[in-house]
């Protein structure tokens, strides 16, 4: 059974979601074809991209923000409560900032 480091977790999901932004910016400065009926399908893409786009950039933020909590001393603790978040949830979740009672009462 390996320990849960959340620094190492927390770095590796933040470079990860940064990879991904940069790939999906690169396909979105591609050019499109000169085609009408190209470009339409063209387009579509790009709004599913644009979509991702702003997920990765999300999960990159909310990695960085867990590091900061982590260098505090208050990662996995909830940020609402106070009650320390469930270890399992952290390892399913590493940026979670809320303990499972807090996050359901925010959606």
């Amino acid at each position: 059974m390996t320990t849960f480091d959340p620094q190492t977790v927390l770095d590796s999901l933040e470079a990860e979601y940064a990879a991904r932004a940069t790939a999906i910016r690169r396909d979105l400065t591609a050019s499109h074809s000169a085609d009408s009926a190209e470009q339409a399908g063209e387009r579509q893409n790009d709004e599913v991209l644009q979509a991702l786009l702003v997920e990765a950039e999300q999960g990159q933020a909310q990695a960085a923000q867990a590091k900061l909590r982590l260098s505090g001393g208050s990662y996995g603790l909830c940020q609402r409560c106070g009650v320390a978040i469930a270890p399992a949830r952290l390892q399913a979740l590493p940026t979670a900032a809320f303990c499972l009672g807090c996050a359901d009462l925010a959606e």
